[in-house]
């Protein structure tokens, strides 16, 4: 079983388009706007002799990109699917979308999922792992002080179990706060770059916040009107060290994986391509879904003949416009209700641990990547948009 698929991912040539934006990009002008003097004094005269004029290479990169915006990320039924990227049938599509961590669904393409829902589609979330070390501790406290709360009133303390995780819960809190005080001093988050935990956490913490995650990815879910047996929490074994440092990948990470796509046979799966994270999870994760979805190839599988892998990007990157092959618009107002899902996440705001380098918050990363996406193609002279999520095929 090969375990490291991402590092056999190529990018589309897409040769004439790539050398065609860099041209717009140095002349500082649209696409229909180019000039036989442009690309003669760029080097690029032999792109001329090959199609000869300025115009019609124009308009060839120009329709090769129109063809990537789409308002159909499922395929649109009972259409001309010649020059979309998505083929009409089947439809509706049976859709799985793979989230290394359980916010970046919505994150990356909260905009899509809303709008293969209400397109009809049946898109199932898979959440590839707990998220959990990426709970601040106050989370955890609020949470238990709410348990607490409700043993008391609504069981008068009668709940042995809630009580006696509530004590040791709490003893721990506080020995791991006195430790990172020493450590770190006031607040170890105020470090530019997160600093490891002097103490690491018990299972029942561990659990918590794994728990507080769920929650969170529901809402969302809910949101999105993603029905609750539609939400999969994979919990791969890889990611549950308890530490930033995480377990190799294995194949009982695969697994899961691979019956979930048996058993659900998809027409478009979706997978995290954001190679940039910094912890490497989203690599591990993405790789785990590209060995499953080798190994129901190499077990004939009949479903995969008429399925597409589409690869998104999120909080730590975005595609080049050149790679791009499929991009979904988004209006304000669906900008504004990708921003409501990813405020369900309410753990991730503020307080979240691994926010990085970039001072940002998710939710102003997305908009602001998304907003960038839509203004490179407005600025190459396309139809002008608020937002874009952009996806690039896997050709397996």
């Amino acid at each position: 079983m090969n375990l490291n698929l991402t590092s056999t991912i190529s990018m589309p040539e897409h040769k004439l388009r790539r050398e065609v934006i860099e041209l717009c990009r140095l002349t500082g002008k649209p696409l229909l706007k180019l000039s036989t003097k442009d690309y003669v004094e760029n080097g690029m005269r032999h792109w001329v002799e090959q199609f000869g004029s300025a115009g019609l290479i124009n308009i060839e990169v120009f329709n090769e990109l129109q063809h990537t915006i789409t308002g159909w990320p499922g395929g649109k039924p009972n259409s001309d699917d010649t020059f979309r990227p998505e083929r009409a049938k089947p439809f509706p599509k049976r859709v799985v979308v793979f989230s290394p961590h359980p916010d970046d669904d919505v994150i990356s393409m909260g905009g899509t999922i809303r709008r293969l829902i209400q397109q009809g589609n049946d898109v199932h979330v898979a959440y590839e792992t707990s998220g959990d070390i990426a709970v601040n501790d106050d989370e955890v406290t609020r949470f238990m002080h709410f348990i607490n709360g409700f043993n008391r009133l609504f069981a008068d303390d009668a709940d042995e179990t809630i009580s006696r995780i509530y004590a040791q819960v709490k003893d721990f809190m506080r020995k791991k706060r006195e430790a990172e005080l020493k450590a770190y001093g006031d607040n170890k988050y105020l470090h530019p770059i997160p600093m490891p935990p002097v103490m690491a956490d018990i299972p029942e913490v561990l659990t918590l916040k794994g728990l507080i995650r769920r929650g969170e990815a529901r809402l969302a879910c809910a949101y999105n009107n993603i029905p609750g047996d539609h939400i999969h929490f994979l919990d791969l074994p890889f990611y549950e060290s308890g530490a930033i440092e995480k377990l190799p990948m294995s194949e009982r990470d695969v697994r899961p994986i691979q019956k979930l796509l048996a058993d659900i046979q998809p027409h478009q799966i979706y997978v995290a391509a954001d190679l940039a994270d910094p912890h490497g999870t989203h690599r591990k994760c993405t790789d785990a879904v590209l060995a499953a979805i080798d190994e129901e190839k190499q077990a004939g599988a009949g479903w995969l003949a008429d399925c597409r892998v589409w690869m998104y990007r999120g909080a730590w990157a975005e595609w080049d416009i050149a790679d791009i092959e499929m991009c979904v618009p988004m209006s304000p107002e669906e900008l504004r209700e990708k921003r409501n899902a990813i405020l369900r996440h309410q753990s991730q705001m503020e307080s979240a641990p691994f926010l990085g380098n970039d001072e940002r918050l998710f939710w102003q990363r997305a908009e602001d990547r998304n907003r960038e996406t839509a203004r490179r193609y407005d600025e190459l002279g396309l139809a002008c948009y608020e937002a874009m999520e952009a996806f690039v095929e896997y050709r397996f």
